[in-house]
């Protein structure tokens, strides 16, 4: 029954909350675009 409340892995719970940061780091770093007028590679010094 524990195996079925983990939340590390490949879970349910794991994956939500892995899609929510991806989708919250993507509007950060377009809000940082639309900011700054430079693109992400470009502020990290790789562009």
């Amino acid at each position: 029954m524990a195996a079925d409340t983990s939340r590390f892995g490949f879970v349910a719970f794991a994956e939500t909350w892995n899609g929510r940061l991806a989708m919250l780091g993507f509007v950060i770093g377009l809000g940082t675009e639309l900011l700054t007028g430079q693109g992400i590679l470009t502020q990290i010094g790789l562009g």
